[in-house]
């Protein structure tokens, strides 16, 4: 009997991808600092990597039985955390403000504090989920 690989596998493929990319825009930028032009690709890569790991938290809690209310980004956090999906609760919440707030503003000294949290933070809390889920990846298979 086949199965059906689950959506949240699929989303994941896709997260590791846009975490790979953005790890490689923050590695290039402690190695030796970043254009104006690369400022604005790591913050889009950000932005999109964020879209995509709220929403492979999603389908993975969906695939695990969980039933949302309400399918929000901080609601999906909030159950990540109380499911112990992620330990950064706070941290995951402050990245999707820095999100929401990169999407609708265009400050350059905004775009430095949030890739300076990008690299002392929130790049952190990514590697987490995308390790854990890797983990879960590996007991399917």
């Amino acid at each position: 009997m086949s199965h059906a690989t689950p959506r949240w596998r699929y989303r994941f493929s896709n997260y590791k991808r846009a975490f790979t990319l953005l790890r490689e825009a923050i590695e290039t930028m402690s190695e030796s600092g970043l254009s104006q032009l690369e400022k604005e690709g790591t913050i889009q890569r950000f932005e999109y990597t964020m879209e995509l790991a709220w929403n492979v938290m999603k389908d993975y809690l969906e695939h695990e039985g969980v039933v949302f209310e309400q399918t929000t980004p901080r609601n999906v956090i909030r159950k990540a955390f109380e499911t112990n999906l992620t330990e950064h609760g706070r941290v995951w919440m402050d990245a999707l403000d820095a999100r929401n707030k990169m999407s609708h503003t265009y400050n350059f000294q905004q775009f430095e504090a949030v890739i300076e949290n990008i690299r002392i933070r929130y790049l952190a809390a990514m590697e987490d989920l995308y390790l854990v889920l890797l983990e879960k990846e590996s007991e399917i298979d």
